[in-house]
């Protein structure tokens, strides 16, 4: 197969499916911000036992660790747009129901573990789909401009444009952010339905094949791509980094620069407009370097920030590393899942991709406790400076992926077809 290369050379046209996908998307993603704001505020309301609070946030991970991969494969087997449209339609009518029940004065801590659990639980076969039926509304070579405006609308919708709207809606009632959240989904939902899009026929499975056996497949996919493969050992590593600075982060504002309430927001702030800045430049810097270049540029410049936000004493050095992990971040984001869309054959995208989000998510939760625990043992600095060594390894990790640069599989192609060039 002849190699080519990996770096878009179009955008996708806003008319048609791309259009309604990325306005269902925003317009879920606003809702889920309104929602993941408000569920804390409610549980702080029911207990002040900060460990049952912190449980509440923990069963947003969970279901990806117990159902990521059996919703990559469900994703493959299924018709993405019909899955799509009735997982939110149900998510709408339970976050409908939970908004019901807080309003007449049911709302309880295990209500909300219950929420919350089912919620990710269905989100682990939606964000699959999504990711799966992306490549079917636009030419493969406009994905990583499609994947950069999906990112950065959803980056605007839920890190800047939902956050004052949560304490305006609560002074109307606890439940009016459930309200809107559930609205959300259904909006959602119909668009999604609305589309028109001719997906590829999944090939024949063979005879006493299993879900189970499918999974397999689908790791040995990813597995086998040397790319692919450094790319997600990438992904965890930055992932683990990230929880632990996350994670503590707003005690590292307050107490280790005595900044305060204000110095967090200020960084919250700087991070989410950094990635907003970097959906935009995302695809320029790929076309320029090459896919797995600008992953390493990314790499690079978010671990110089982490060294900053560790070593730097002032509450500026602090929101220029913030801006700098957000653009970076996105530019990541954004050739991570285009490299996966491109490289995995058509029919297993949902399987490699549910892979690559099992592996985020086991890395959040752990970094989170490891970072509590060198901030607890090394200072409150500590987690920056510990993420910054996670990001150096993880950079390590992609140079044997460079092989001038990485050719895309072709849309056609097998599990094991295409894999000489890497």
């Amino acid at each position: 197969m002849a190699a080519v290369e990996a770096v878009d050379s179009a955008a996708p046209t806003w008319r048609g499916g791309f259009g309604r996908l990325w306005t269902a998307a925003v317009t879920s993603r606003f809702g889920d911000a309104l929602r993941t704001a408000a569920l804390p505020l409610l549980a702080v309301r029911l207990t002040d036992e900060p460990l049952v609070i912190a449980s509440v946030t923990a069963c947003g991970y969970v279901p990806w660790l117990l159902f990521g991969l059996l919703g990559g494969a469900l994703a493959d087997r299924v018709d993405q747009r019909r899955a799509m449209w009735a997982v939110d339609t149900v998510r709408g009518l339970l976050v409908a129901g939970f908004a019901l029940a807080v309003g007449l004065g049911h709302a309880s801590i295990p209500l909300l573990l219950l929420l919350a659990f089912s919620l990710t639980t269905l989100q682990t076969l939606f964000d699959n789909a999504s990711t799966a039926l992306l490549p079917s509304l636009v030419d493969r070579g406009a994905l990583s401009s499609a994947n950069a405006r999906l990112m950065t609308g959803q980056q605007l919708a839920g890190g800047l444009l939902a956050g004052p709207f949560v304490p305006l809606l609560l002074t109307a009632g606890v439940c009016v952010p459930f309200v809107a959240d559930a609205g959300t989904y259904l909006v959602a939902a119909a668009l999604v339905a609305s589309l028109r899009v001719r997906l590829p026929q999944p090939g024949p499975r063979p005879a006493g094949g299993t879900l189970r056996g499918e999974i397999g497949a689908g790791l040995r996919a990813l597995w086998g791509d040397r790319a692919l493969r450094a790319v997600c050992v990438s992904t965890l590593l930055c992932n683990i980094g990230m929880g632990a600075l996350i994670a503590t982060l707003v005690l590292q504002v307050t107490r280790w620069l005595h900044a305060g309430d204000a110095g967090y927001a200020a960084a919250v702030t700087a991070y989410s407009a950094g990635s907003l800045a970097g959906g935009f430049a995302a695809r320029r810097i790929a076309r320029r370097l090459g896919r797995v270049r600008a992953l390493l540029l990314a790499g690079t410049v978010q671990t110089s920030s982490l060294v900053l936000v560790g070593t730097v004493r002032h509450l500026g050095a602090l929101l220029a590393g913030m801006a700098l992990l957000g653009v970076m971040g996105m530019v990541w984001n954004v050739n991570q899942v285009t490299l996966m869309q491109q490289r995995s054959p058509a029919s297993m995208v949902g399987r490699v991709a549910s892979a690559f989000r099992t592996a985020s998510t086991s890395g959040a939760p752990l970094g989170a406790l490891l970072g509590g625990a060198v901030a607890r043992w090394y200072g409150l600095n500590g987690p920056a400076l510990f993420a910054a060594a996670l990001f150096a390894f993880a950079v390590t990790s992609l140079i044997p992926a460079r092989k001038p640069d990485v050719p895309v599989v072709a849309p056609d192609d097998g599990a094991g077809a295409g894999r000489a060039g890497c």
